[in-house]
Formats: C-alpha cells, sequence, structure tokens
C-alpha cells in the first residue's frame, strides 16, 4: 500500500497553501522544516506563536494603528 498523497491530496494542499498566503499566513509546517534545516540550535515557536507573530508581521502588531 503506498504511502503518497493521492493527487487531489495534494491539489487540496496546494490550494490551502496558496489561500493562507493570500492572507498572509505561511505554512506552519514550512517553517518548521526549515527551521530544523537551517537553524538546528532554535526551537520553533508553538502553532499558536507563528500565528501571532505573522499576525504582528503584517499587520504592525504591538499596539497602535498602522495605516501603511
Amino acid at each position: 500500500m503506498s504511502t503518497a498523497p493521492s493527487p487531489f491530496a495534494r491539489f487540496a494542499r496546494c490550494l490551502c497553501d496558496g489561500a493562507r498566503l493570500m492572507v498572509g499566513q505561511p505554512n506552519y509546517e514550512a517553517y518548521v522544516e526549515h527551521l530544523a534545516a537551517n537553524h538546528p540550535d532554535r526551537p520553533p515557536m508553538s502553532k499558536a506563536e507563528f500565528f501571532r507573530n505573522r499576525q504582528d508581521a503584517r499587520y504592525g502588531g504591538g499596539g497602535g494603528f498602522r495605516c501603511c
């Protein structure tokens, strides 16, 4: 039995990843893989921390209103 994802599952994943990127939310699993490969000395953020970090980076978190 093959453990490779079906073509539909691969398409659905690409579709979801694309939608996340359109709203400024990168893939958490890709972040964890990148961190393990390139920064093995740093522990990864939790999913909640990662989400908040990306939201803050996109919308200027830390308080106050940011127009542009």
